[in-house]
């Protein structure tokens, strides 16, 4: 039996042994078919099992439940939403009425985050879930003007509780070399999202869902799941499948496999924490353009993740591409850099894994009438919180509920599709390597890239 211990951190210290759940036995019949067990497919059969427990849910598996981002991920459960805010305003009709979705679901976004925490103490999850914020650290003079923006847009679109730190509050919250300064948010909450998924499945077990494992979709239509073990007919078919939506006939377009990878220390001793502090368990980036993310975890490490693993041609994944030495040696460098406190404490875990990335940066859900098909996803990194708010629309959408969730401005948003390969490839080496370059730049100019400004263009 294969162990999946050895993915990430998370499943090295996951509360339960991994052993997998049955797999599907021959052909099924259910009111509701989830393709999927990450927090997607996960927090849909939980709502609705909760608003309606006479609904058959069954939820499909290749693998097992969190095997796949929401397993691996950095643990930042976050109001961040992958598009920008003016993106969202304009999705939502533009002008006075696009402001006020787009506010709508940055709302909904900072609800979610205390939804999630509700619902791991309401179910025993021990996740530990800890709202301390986030930190966005200026550690150049290059990064000042950027971060303090983050803030002023906050303000401007109504989040006054974001607030920029002078470098002496940063050095009062956590020992962060050079930083120059903060934006702070408190809208984040720092999980093991391993124990989050994992407890989760078990909830919706013992709410009547039946999850099977070591079951395979191998197609998706209108009214049925064909898998490797059978066929599963259902009115609603949800399809939860994130950065292995590639791997689906006819979806190979759809989003774009983009890796990001993690290391993390072994438990510090005291003396390492004194020096570090962040007592508050906040969650921690900085202004660079290649994107990095850390959290202090519950047990006492330090576990700091990022962007830098290449895209491989033709939306491929595959195990092997789950680590990348090249990549776990310039997170490494980073850590101790950013986090001098560290010291010599060795790093124990390295891991990584795929997430989804749609054409325009903005995630998506929604549920076609017609065909019975639904669909959320797209979420480009910030998935941990937003699939809460998808599974919670998605519930409201199988159930015919018209309500504050179901008229946001994601519901029903289609992304276009990507290029063909080779352009796709080229596409995405090139932003990586702008990304990498611009932030080269600026370390040995100590002045914002211009270069990056085409980076904007192409992320939003």
């Amino acid at each position: 039996m294969r162990s999946y211990a050895g993915l990430s951190l998370w499943h090295d210290t996951c509360s339960d042994d991994l052993t997998p759940r049955p797999g599907l036995d021959g052909d099924a019949e259910a009111d509701v078919a989830v393709v999927g067990a990450g927090y997607t497919g996960l927090w849909t059969a939980y709502y609705l099992a909760a608003a309606e427990p006479s609904l058959r849910i069954v939820v499909l598996e290749r693998e097992v439940a969190g095997f796949g981002a929401s397993g691996r991920n950095g643990g930042w459960c976050s109001a961040l939403f992958a598009a920008g805010r003016e993106a969202v305003a304009r999705a939502g009709g533009g002008g006075d009425r696009g402001r006020a979705a787009a506010r709508d679901l940055q709302r909904a976004m900072v609800e979610t985050v205390h939804e999630v925490g509700r619902v791991a103490a309401l179910e025993g999850i021990d996740c530990g879930y800890a709202r301390g914020g986030t930190l966005t650290l200026a550690t150049s003079p290059a990064h000042v003007d950027r971060v303090r923006a983050l803030v002023a847009d906050d303000h401007a679109w109504g989040l006054t509780d974001s607030r920029w730190l002078g470098a002496d509050e940063v050095r009062e919250r956590i020992g962060a070399a050079g930083a120059r300064g903060a934006a702070y948010t408190p809208h984040c909450a720092r999980v093991h999202p391993a124990n989050l998924v994992r407890g989760l499945a078990r909830a919706v077990e013992r709410s009547g869902v039946t999850v099977y494992e070591g079951t395979a979709a191998t197609a998706i239509r209108s009214g049925v799941v064909q898998t490797d073990r059978g066929r599963v007919r259902a009115p609603v078919v949800v399809q939860a499948t994130e950065a292995y939506t590639p791997q689906l006939p006819g979806q190979h377009h759809a989003v774009l496999p983009i890796y990001s990878l993690i290391v993390a220390t072994a438990p510090l001793a005291p003396a390492a924490w004194s020096e570090l502090g962040w007592a508050g368990c906040e969650t921690v980036t900085d202004g660079r353009h290649l994107l990095v993310y850390a959290q202090r975890t519950a047990d006492g490490r330090v576990a700091l993740g990022g962007r830098g693993a290449p895209y491989h041609f033709g939306s491929r994944t595959d195990p092997a591409f789950d680590r990348d030495e090249r990549v776990f040696a310039g997170l490494e460098r980073a850590l101790r850099t950013l986090l001098p406190g560290v010291g010599d404490a060795p790093v124990t875990h390295r891991w990584g894994g795929p997430l989804a990335a749609p054409r325009d940066w903005f995630p998506s859900v929604g549920l076609d009438r017609r065909t019975g098909l639904a669909w959320a996803g797209g979420y480009a990194g910030d998935g941990v919180g937003t699939a809460n708010l998808a599974g919670r629309t998605l519930a409201d959408l199988v159930l015919r509920r018209d309500t504050e969730l179901t008229r946001l401005p994601w519901v029903g948003h289609r992304s276009r599709r990507w290029e063909p390969e080779p352009l796709r490839w080229l596409g995405a080496t090139a932003v990586r390597r702008l990304a990498a370059s611009a932030d080269a730049a600026e370390r040995r100019t100590g002045r914002p890239a211009r270069r990056a400004r085409l980076l904007d263009r192409f992320l939003g």
